[in-house]
């Protein structure tokens, strides 16, 4: 639309290069063989210049403040979440932290009720060792007594013995 304008308002000062029949400039046309052959310039009017600029500018630059903002909302959007991705790491490396004490807790405790089984044990096994040795000092007692009355017993019976031996009689 603004160009059909242009091509309207365009003074009569263009230069233009000669076009064959297909539509192509000579220039165009020799372009891909050799281009030793000397270039005409393009005399384009200045007003032309800036109003196609403006234009194309005015056509294309909404389009691209709107995807300037939306690449920043982006950019803040992705900001925002790698912050957010970097707090939950964080969150599971606590978790795994407090999995880990949990762990050592759990061992803790095991361990804690092995120790208190083994004094329990010993606890038992010197009650018992006591008791032991109170019954092995009463069953010596008891030896050294049946011992002792055995041997007093042995003295009776050798006392009677020789009582019980004829004595020989005395003369008179």
């Amino acid at each position: 639309m603004e160009v059909d304008e242009m091509e309207d308002e365009a003074p009569s000062s263009q230069c233009e290069l000669p076009l064959n029949e297909d539509g192509l400039s000579a220039q165009q046309e020799s372009a891909p063989s050799q281009i030793s052959v000397p270039v005409e310039s393009v005399c384009v009017d200045g007003r032309a210049v800036d109003k196609l600029t403006e234009g194309l500018l005015s056509h294309y630059l909404p389009d691209l403040q709107n995807s300037k903002r939306a690449l920043q909302e982006l950019t803040q959007n992705q900001v925002i979440l790698l912050d957010t991705l970097d707090q939950e790491v964080t969150k599971f490396r606590e978790c795994n932290t407090l999995l880990d004490l949990n762990s050592l807790f759990t061992e803790a405790k095991l361990y804690h009720n092995k120790l208190i089984n083994i004094r329990k044990e010993m606890i038992t096994l010197h009650e018992k060792t006591t008791k032991l040795k109170k019954r092995a000092l009463k069953l010596q007692q008891q030896k050294q007594k049946e011992a002792l009355e055995k041997e007093q017993q042995r003295e009776k019976e050798q006392e009677r013995e020789r009582q019980l031996i004829a004595k020989p009689a005395k003369r008179t």
